[in-house]
């Protein structure tokens, strides 16, 4: 802390650039399709009839489809509450709008009938259940109410903004029914693959700028584990975690005291899917790490370094299978 005040141009600062990772680029590719789809198909109707409110459909229809398609297997079941609301939240705006406003004459008499419906919509959005229902409710309320000044009651107008509201909504829904995302065994099991394809990789290809890197893009692919994964695919995905990290450590080591041709057989037989010869190899690196005198210097992180080998090879064992699969190029 003294340096640091006393001489702060001596303090090396590191510039830290954001990336954007992707825990599994499919279901992504499959949300880009489904968005590409229900986009193309409203500008298309909106070409094709010259609908007055083409916009509306074509707005309504992205924002919908953007919002709920990464929601995995909640996307439909929140697009169908999603239209739900929308219906009611029309059926009151017309009520609002052709029998109560026309009565109101003051600002305070328009918050009060807009509050009618946005203030209870608002306040149940915010509980769990049939939360969408509610969120539509109180989004859509205003733009199919249209208040202006001076405001205009016109009942085709109204019906019209409704219609192409509820139409991109259900065409949304439409799509994501169509074109469901990936099962949850199958996301699952594709993290557990991508995951070990790049520790194997790890293991015998260049090492990164630092452990978290590894570990950002592990925690990544954890945090997207569907919740119907088992917990030995989680335990196996931590596992996976955990070993990329000791590795990278280890590699580190054994580089410093000029070793990595001793540790180099065991990163083989990790990156080849062989845990049996890696756990040998790794018990190998380890005696080679004793016989060196405790008197030389870096004998703390030579103790280190043997208990990254131990940890490593524990983890091997325990999940061997999971290691050992077979892993597309």
């Amino acid at each position: 802390g003294v340096v640091v005040l006393g001489y702060p141009r001596r303090i090396a600062i590191r510039s830290r650039t954001a990336r954007l990772r992707v825990p599994d680029a499919r279901p992504a590719l499959i949300n880009a399709l489904r968005a590409f789809l229900t986009i193309g198909a409203a500008a298309l109707i909106w070409t094709a009839t010259a609908w007055p409110s083409g916009a509306t459909l074509l707005v309504f229809s992205s924002v919908t489809i953007i919002l709920f398609a990464p929601r995995e297997d909640a996307a439909f079941g929140m697009a169908q509450n999603f239209i739900l609301g929308t219906g009611i939240t029309a059926a009151f705006a017309a009520v609002i709008g052709f029998a109560v406003l026309p009565q109101m004459s003051t600002f305070a008499g328009f918050c009060a009938a807009t509050g009618l419906v946005l203030v209870p919509a608002g306040a149940l959005s915010g509980q769990a259940w049939r939360q969408p229902m509610f969120v539509a409710m109180a989004a859509n309320f205003i733009p199919l109410l249209g208040p202006a000044n001076p405001m205009t009651y016109d009942p085709g107008q109204f019906y019209n903004t409704a219609s192409a509201l509820l139409a991109g909504v259900g065409l949304s829904a439409l799509a994501m029914r169509l074109i469901p995302p990936l099962p949850p065994e199958l996301r699952a099991r594709r993290l557990l693959t991508l995951t070990l394809r790049d520790l194997r990789r790890l293991a015998t290809g260049p090492l990164p700028a630092s452990a978290a890197t590894w570990e950002s893009r592990v925690y990544g692919r954890l945090s997207a584990m569907p919740d119907q994964a088992d917990p030995l695919q989680r335990a196996r995905l931590a596992a996976a975690l955990s070993v990329g990290a000791e590795i990278i450590r280890l590699r580190r080591i054994a580089e410093r005291f000029l070793l990595g041709a001793s540790l180099e057989a065991a990163m083989r037989a990790i990156g080849s899917g062989d845990s049996t010869a890696a756990i040998g190899n790794l018990e190998r690196f380890d005696r080679t790490l004793a016989t060196i005198s405790p008197d030389a210097p870096g004998h703390r992180l030579r103790l280190r370094a043997r208990g990254t080998a131990c940890a490593i090879s524990e983890a091997l064992a325990q999940h061997t299978s999971y290691f050992d699969a077979q892993v597309p190029a």
